[in-house]
């Protein structure tokens, strides 16, 4: 027979630990441990509490605040998983001090730091900038977005909303009426039933609580837009992934060490947030000591989401050399010439555009390829590019046109309609497409890739802090600046002086 050593799990072990050991210079948990206890002002949380004479001691913030910065670093977005890993992993309970905070503890922490937030993002961006880890020069907007805590299937007009709680009720008065036959069924059954009851009479309960409560929210076209009976704050956005709901987290990043200068979460589209973007990149550098023209003359790149009027407009009035492209500037360049060669298949022809059509100004009508005419249909319609008015053909003529494939735009419409571009802003839009094709301004856009993605990458994809935990924007808010604050304070350990 074999021997083996011998196993007791009824003995005793006794583990020295020293808790200080456990934190190494060089990694990122002493990275944390020292920003927290030299660099940050932690006295704005003494207003939180309330025990100076009276209550129990709490837990110092610095502890949480460690604790949570090293938990979303490593992935461990839940407030319970964060919890267990004080309790089992001893880095953890090193950074912690020895201390357990509760779930409700770490969540209630995380919510409401709303006042807090933003001075801890400046006293880190401090440190960045006395580490020279900032170039000043070249700087790249970008955003990613998110879905929070809140499902789609609690989206819709309220129209909508309102056949999903009737809906809800028909269920509720079945599931009802199905218990009170089931007064023969085991236990187990009628407990189960009566847990489905429970959770329809919440789900109906909510939904008559937000449509009395609430009113429809509507579109930048005065339309009706989907609202959520949970986070009413959030949008359906479309991603590569699909549609989340969710949030759209913006980061203004510098191009030296990809610092971020600035993080916030909107319920926007991008070509609405570089204006509250760059106000609060120049906040924040105001608060570390740089004067208000500190955006004057240095390079913005952002993609072309950004491209609008209102963003080239506000760029000119800050002085700030933006790049920021059309969705239409790969096309002309003439290094994207041949780029359909790999696509398989007969080539489609290009579909017509304005330049094909013909304007009689007599009868102020256009008159399309076919020589059929097309008549205004609304006038000043505005984009985010330029006022323009609106002509459409008549359907009976587009129905049999030999050459509605080329100018449809999709199979199943009825009819073509084309928009006439009627005013446009000092030449904004034409001198960014001139400053965009020029071989600077390739060179420079060009840099913008390698510049404000691996943030994202970094933060979504290498940390797994691709969701939001939370609900309503300001509480989400805090979240996205928190890991923003993880991707600072990891540069700080690459490539800082403090190990």
């Amino acid at each position: 027979m074999p021997k083996f050593k011998p196993c007791n799990y009824a003995q005793m072990t006794m583990l020295p630990i020293s808790l200080e050991n456990q934190i190494l210079p060089g990694s990122l948990e002493h990275t944390i441990h020292e920003v927290v206890e030299k660099h940050m002002d932690l006295s704005v949380f003494d207003q939180r509490y309330n025990n100076d004479e009276t209550g129990a001691t709490a837990i110092h913030p610095k502890i949480l605040l460690k604790v949570i910065l090293l938990a979303y670093a490593r992935g461990l977005l839940s407030s319970r998983q964060i919890e267990r890993a004080c309790v089992e992993n001893v880095t953890f309970i090193a950074l912690a001090c020895g201390y357990s905070p509760d779930h409700s503890t770490i969540a209630n922490f995380v919510s409401t730091m709303q006042a807090e937030i933003e001075s801890l993002f400046c006293d880190v961006l401090l440190v960045c900038e006395e580490m020279n880890l900032l170039g000043g020069s070249h700087f790249s907007l970008d955003g990613v977005k998110l879905s929070a805590n809140v499902s789609k299937e609690w989206s819709g007009t309220f129209d909508e909303l309102k056949r999903k709680r009737d809906k809800l009720q028909e269920k509720l008065q079945q599931a009802m009426a199905e218990h009170r036959q089931a007064d023969a069924q085991p236990e187990v059954e009628l407990e189960r039933q009566q847990q489905r009851e429970r959770r329809l009479q919440r789900a109906v309960e909510r939904l008559e609580q937000f449509l009395q409560s609430e009113q429809p929210k509507t579109g930048s076209d005065g339309k009706e837009i989907q609202s959520n009976a949970v986070d009413n704050e959030s949008v359906k956005m479309p991603t590569a992934h699909g549609v989340v709901q969710g949030y759209n987290a913006q980061a203004l990043v510098d191009s030296k060490h990809q610092i971020i200068l600035a993080a916030e979460a909107f319920a926007t589209q991008d070509h609405d947030n570089l204006e509250p973007m760059l106000t609060g990149a120049k906040k924040n550098l105001k608060a570390i000591g740089k004067d208000e023209t500190f955006f004057q003359g240095k390079t913005l790149t952002a993609d072309s989401n950004y491209h609008s009027v209102e963003s080239l407009t506000f760029c000119q009035t800050e002085g700030v050399d933006a790049y920021i492209p059309d969705i239409q500037f790969r096309k002309r360049d003439e290094r994207f010439a041949d780029r359909d060669r790999f696509k398989g298949g007969q080539q489609k022809e290009a579909p017509f555009s304005l330049t094909d059509f013909t304007f009689d100004p007599d009868r102020q009508r256009y008159l399309c390829p076919q020589g059929r005419e097309l008549t205004l249909h609304a006038r000043s319609q505005r984009n985010r590019y330029r006022i323009y008015d609106v002509y459409h053909a008549r359907p009976q003529d587009c129905a049999a046109c030999p050459l509605r494939e080329r100018c449809l735009s999709k199979p199943s419409a009825s009819r073509r309609y084309l928009s006439v571009p009627t005013t446009q802003p000092p030449n904004l839009l034409d001198e960014m497409k001139a400053k965009i094709d020029s071989p600077q301004g390739k060179k420079i856009y060009a840099r913008r890739l390698a510049m404000v993605e691996p943030v994202f990458a970094n933060i979504c994809v290498h940390k797994h802090m691709n969701r939001f935990t939370l609900r309503s924007k300001a509480k989400v808010d805090v979240q996205w600046r928190l890991y923003a604050l993880v991707h600072n304070i990891g540069k700080i350990c690459v490539f800082g002086t403090l190990n």
